[in-house]
């Protein structure tokens, strides 16, 4: 036998055992029949679209979740949560509601639907009832490199020259060039809209906080998150860690709903 034909051999061989060896990986990571919470609904914040979520939605649905992405209008605070809780509604059982950026507010007033079983805040923002998302910001450090260009109308993108900076960084050139481009503006009003409810008062929650985010302070995020007693995880990324840190969203939300699902057990 040739060393050509021994060589062809051992890479089949080694071929057909990772062939056997990862469906095994795979299934492990498969949601058991039993769990209760089985859906999840993701919200995108400001400036971007659901599509940013491809990556988590992926990752769950291989697990055997029922993911469904809102599209936010970002025309209002109650637009967005009118969008949501369309999306609620259509839920066959038990939720986790996620949202990433001002998506946080949003899942702060649309989450207290008795469908949802807990909270994932992705780098986001959770006020309290009464108060407004500007209200966040005070005290804190500003986003010095996330800049705001405001129409005429009073909606606001991210500064194309500053968008990968600000937003981005830790994302390929290629992505960050048809996320600047595909920019949703937000109606800058809304920031102000005071919150009727805190959905975390009565539901458990989670954050996943982004070391390098560039569009908030540090400190904010953290305060934001111990305040709503959040089982926090943190990850070097940017505010775009929805779309550049898929597999540490998707284990959070997973470890959300295996304990949700615990509960109602």
């Amino acid at each position: 036998m040739t060393r050509k034909s021994i060589t062809t051999i051992s890479a089949i061989a080694v071929a057909a055992t990772l062939s056997v060896a990862l469906p095994a990986v795979n299934a492990a990571a498969i949601i058991p029949n039993d769990q209760s919470v089985r859906n999840v609904v993701l919200v995108h914040g400001a400036f971007a679209d659901g599509s940013g979520w491809k990556g988590v939605y992926e990752n769950l649905t291989k697990r055997g979740y029922r993911v469904s992405i809102v599209q936010n209008p970002l025309t209002s605070l109650a637009d967005d949560v009118a969008a949501t809780k369309r999306a609620l509604e259509r839920q066959d059982g038990p939720v986790i509601l996620v949202g990433h950026s001002w998506g946080g507010t949003v899942i702060t007033e649309a989450g207290i639907d008795e469908k949802v079983a807990g909270l994932v805040y992705v780098s986001a923002i959770s006020p309290d009832a009464g108060e407004t998302t500007a209200q966040q910001y005070e005290g804190f450090a500003p986003a010095s490199e996330f800049v705001i260009e405001t129409t005429k109308d009073g909606f606001g993108y991210v500064s194309p020259e500053k968008f990968k900076a600000g937003f981005a960084h830790d994302g390929s050139d290629a992505d960050v060039a048809f996320m600047r481009d595909a920019q949703v503006p937000i109606n800058m009003s809304a920031f102000g809209t005071k919150l009727e409810n805190a959905a975390w008062r009565t539901k458990p929650s989670w954050a996943v906080i982004a070391t390098e985010d560039k569009a908030f302070d540090q400190a904010m995020l953290i305060h934001m998150a111990e305040r709503i007693k959040a089982k926090i995880t943190k990850v070097s990324a940017s505010h775009a860690l929805f779309m550049t840190q898929p597999a540490v969203i998707s284990d959070t939300i997973d470890q959300a709903a295996k304990a949700a699902s615990a509960k109602k057990q």
